[in-house]
């Protein structure tokens, strides 16, 4: 299992009344799929998987599993500050039907390097789900270097690193340690043109939940050197990519993903999307509807 291409991380949507709302997942997996999403990422961070209860998790991973029915891989989140935990919730997303479990660098306790490689060669070692790394360290506090991960990359169950951070630079270094058997991802919507016109496999993204099929033309155009192609699609995702920082993920994508009849707000302490947002908002989402619109009709 080697992810490549365009990957979406899911948001999960919730009903008017706070619960995960599985008949919308539902619509929701079949639409990302039909727009030519090459993988799904479920329970992430932008999935909320902080506020799900085990029991929703669970619900969650299984009816991705049913509905994508092996189509495309379905990578479900087990990072988590511990190790133990995260073997112990990556077994359970192997017993799901998960494919590949996207770990996270350990959140709030900050990890040393030395660290992130005992944690992750347990992880690995333990066998139940190849692994992908992933490093956030906005989010985490925590930055795996590229030498930590060329420590990894030779790990026979460790299969590519999605990186969130927008240097060129550490992507750079990053794409020289690509091979058959690892794969290196943007994590960052903003700079994954660039990331892919310099070698990179694919992109993690969150907007790609609201314009899935501009995201893999996106990925098809860079991948296959198609430099003029790729920067112009990439302009016109901009502003779309933009609104997704106007307040914290998965705040904004949600937002976007509610006017697309996909669920319902967020759980506490996240927050809807402030009313100053509103108006942009509704601007964002028709140039979404727009730039879907030419991609299913071949002009993206």
């Amino acid at each position: 299992m080697r992810p490549s291409g365009s990957i979406t991380a899911l948001a999960t949507p919730f009903d008017a009344s706070g619960e995960v709302d599985l008949e919308a997942w539902r619509r929701f997996l079949e639409l990302q799929l039909q727009a030519g999403t090459q993988a799904l990422v479920v329970a992430g961070s932008t999935g909320e998987a902080a506020a799900l209860l085990d029991a929703e998790y669970d619900a969650l991973v299984r009816c991705a599993v049913e509905v994508v029915a092996g189509r495309v891989p379905v990578i479900a989140g087990t990072g988590l500050s511990n190790t133990s935990k995260t073997i112990e919730l990556t077994r359970r997303a192997a017993g799901l039907g998960a494919d590949a479990a996207l770990v996270v660098t350990p959140p709030y306790v900050r990890p040393t390097q030395e660290g992130l490689l005992a944690h992750y060669r347990a992880v690995a070692d333990d066998g139940a789900l190849p692994v992908l790394l992933y490093n956030v360290p906005g989010r985490t506090g925590c930055d795996m270097l590229p030498e930590t991960v060329a420590a990894l990359a030779g790990h026979a169950r460790i299969v590519g690193v999605k990186e969130a951070r927008p240097e060129p630079e550490r992507m750079e270094a990053l794409v020289a340690l690509r091979s058959r058997d690892f794969a290196v991802l943007s994590g960052d919507d903003p700079t994954a043109c660039r990331a892919m016109q310099s070698g990179a496999d694919g992109v993690v993204s969150v907007a790609s939940n609201v314009v899935p099929r501009a995201f893999r033309r996106l990925c098809d155009l860079a991948r296959a050197g198609e430099a003029g192609q790729a920067s112009e699609l990439d302009a016109r995702l901009a502003p779309i990519v933009d609104f997704m920082g106007v307040e914290p993920n998965p705040v904004p994508v949600k937002a976007l993903l509610q006017r697309q009849g996909i669920g319902h707000g967020l759980r506490r302490p996240l927050l809807p999307l402030s009313q100053q947002h509103q108006d942009t908002a509704g601007r964002i989402a028709a140039a979404c509807h727009d730039i879907e619109t030419a991609c299913a009709q071949g002009a993206g």
